[in-house]
């Protein structure tokens, strides 16, 4: 390890699948000791879902990097004594269970409050610890249909739409992360205490799709969905299939960035059209600019479209699937895909830690481990003292 900034900290991960051990990774991205937790028998959620390779699952390797993974029986009181022993002297514990587990295993906030007063809890659910929804089962899916973003997404005369990756779960995991180092921040320089993040996987989704209540409140406006269009941000913005097949994503509703649009398909008279002046007037007439836009647009490569509008500075960029990404040169100079040696696998490449730091960079040291329980005995043996022959006799009981 070099001179990471969360080096000293340390994290329990007790949770599974993705929205609270992706604040985990992000710690241990940059400098923090992650303990991973996981049942003996069951294991992570994660290690079942998505692509594998040989029998090893592809999505664990990310998730799970720059962890210490072990395994812990929670559900029985001897493995709740050894949670608490690693708790002690823990900064964070996550864990992502319906509301009441940790109280019915004897590890409410009272309990680990009192064991370990500078504990920062975060609890991920899907609806939260308090509300008339708190006990139902919650996951990203729902929270995307719920949080209203399927609702504005697909086609107008489409049916709403789920993003086609676990995007609630995500957005939800990176609220949690920041979540925690302003707990951090006023433990260690205010108060000197810990305290409960309550996450649910819902509201961060709800809270990152704009001015949409306010505009209900004051206009009693419902979004609806619009395609690839935001007709509320303005025209030209919308994605436009080229000569070849490609498609290409443009934003253009500054009127700075309209006029260098209208200049680069040969029109630059259409800035002082009066349907296309300024941005509302152009929302008026949004099907006119994308027929006049994405009619010039079509009729040539895109190849020749990006060469034409990077001459006027136009805002347009390809849409790539991942190969495009991986090939794409800034991508590549910005090294935001990295190579990574995996014990199973060989050399890996997954995303890169962002963001990027002058002085004090996160880095990925190793990649999630395979094996359950993996790190047993320097984590069991190690920190807390046992013998070999304790964690034997632990293990034939199943407790890890």
């Amino acid at each position: 390890m070099g001179n990471l900034p969360l080096e000293g900290l340390k994290v329990i991960d007790i949770a599974v699948l993705f929205a609270s051990p992706t604040i985990s990774q992000n710690m241990g991205d940059f400098g923090a000791e992650v303990i991973k937790v996981e049942h003996p028998r069951q294991g992570d959620s994660l290690r079942t879902l998505g692509a594998v390779k040989d029998g090893i699952p592809l999505w664990w390797k990310i998730t799970s990097r720059n962890k210490k993974c072990i395994t812990l029986d929670l559900n029985k009181s001897e493995g709740q004594e050894i949670l608490k022993q690693l708790i002690a002297d823990a900064d964070v514990l996550t864990e992502n269970f319906r509301p009441g587990t940790l109280e019915r295993w004897g590890l409410g906030w009272e309990v680990l409050h009192a064991l370990n007063p500078r504990l920062i809890l975060v609890r991920v659910s899907g609806f939260g610890q308090t509300g008339p929804y708190k006990d139902k089962p919650g996951f990203g899916t729902l929270a995307e249909a719920m949080s209203g973003f399927a609702h504005i997404t697909g086609q107008p005369d489409g049916p709403p739409t789920l993003p086609g990756t676990g995007l609630a779960d995500a957005v939800a995991g990176q609220f949690g992360t920041w979540a925690v180092m302003f707990a951090l921040y006023e433990r260690d320089h205010k108060s000197g205490k810990g305290q409960v993040v309550d996450l649910s996987v819902l509201e961060p989704i709800f809270t990152i799709l704009g001015d949409q209540a306010i505009i209900y409140d004051q206009l009693g406006v419902i979004q609806q969905r619009t395609g690839n269009r935001v007709p509320s941000i303005g025209a030209p913005r919308n994605i436009y299939k080229t000569k070849d097949g490609k498609w290409l994503a443009l934003s253009a509703n500054a009127p700075a960035l309209a006029k260098r649009v209208f200049a680069a398909i040969g029109q630059p008279e259409l800035i002082d059209d009066p349907r296309f002046k300024d941005n509302r007037a152009r929302i008026v007439h949004i099907d006119e600019v994308d027929a006049i836009v994405g009619g010039w647009i079509g009729e040539r490569t895109a190849a020749e479209v990006l060469q034409r509008f990077d001459e006027y500075e136009c805002a347009i960029m390809p849409v790539y699937d991942i190969a495009g990404i991986s090939a794409d040169p800034h991508f590549q100079a910005r090294e935001a895909i990295t190579t990574v040696p995996d014990p199973d696998l060989g050399p890996v490449k997954m995303q890169n830690v962002v963001p990027k730091f002058s002085r004090t960079p996160g880095e990925i040291r190793w990649t999630g481990p395979t094996h359950m329980g993996e790190h047993n005995e320097e984590i069991y043996c190690g920190k807390l003292g046992m013998t070999r022959e304790r964690l034997a006799e632990l293990k034939e009981k199943g407790i890890i």
